[in-house]
């Protein structure tokens, strides 16, 4: 697995990059070298944050975050989400993307911030591939937002998924 640490606005000491690489060699058996496995540490006022992010083949993201006081409780909170995701969609994802090394995600999507008039302060872009809505539900559940926006492989046209208040999913199709 490959590994790319960054921190926001911080310096990372060493020793806690070991720490959650360490932590990261539990995965090392459900992933091949190709994998790549983002690492983002920062902190918000007296909480530390860590992020990761892993990108697997077809686009398939894992994604954990947790805030704590104490910077090692925070990397064992996300590794421990990401752990769980693994654990309750490994047999679909095995099912469903098995053997298929022909896609891949290249980069983590660029993160514009800025200002615009007090309304709009944080823009995000990211490439979109085809697919279809329970597929495009799978992938929200992965990452753990409530909406996703993905490209509908049957119509060609931009969709949003998102949860329900009754645990059900939303499909949004707009028209022109």
């Amino acid at each position: 697995m490959k590994i790319v640490v960054s921190g926001r606005h911080m310096h990372v000491r060493d020793e806690f990059v070991d720490y959650a690489v360490s932590k990261l060699e539990k995965f090392d058996s459900y992933f091949d070298e190709n994998v790549e496995a983002h690492l983002t540490f920062s902190h918000r006022k007296k909480d530390q944050i860590f992020e990761i992010t892993i990108l697997m083949k077809r686009g398939v993201v894992l994604r954990g975050e947790d805030s704590s006081d104490d910077i090692r409780s925070a990397i064992d909170g996300a590794i421990s989400k990401v752990s769980r995701q693994i654990r309750k969609h490994k047999a679909k994802l095995e099912k469903k993307y098995y053997g298929d090394e022909s896609i891949k995600f290249n980069a983590v999507p660029e993160v514009v911030e800025k200002e615009i008039e007090g309304k709009i302060v944080k823009s995000k872009r990211f490439g979109i591939k085809p697919m279809m809505a329970e597929e495009a539900a799978l992938q929200m559940e992965l990452i753990g937002h409530d909406f996703f926006v993905f490209l509908n492989a049957e119509t060609d046209e931009v969709n949003v998924i998102y949860t329900r208040k009754d645990g059900n999913f939303g499909l949004i199709e707009p028209y022109f």
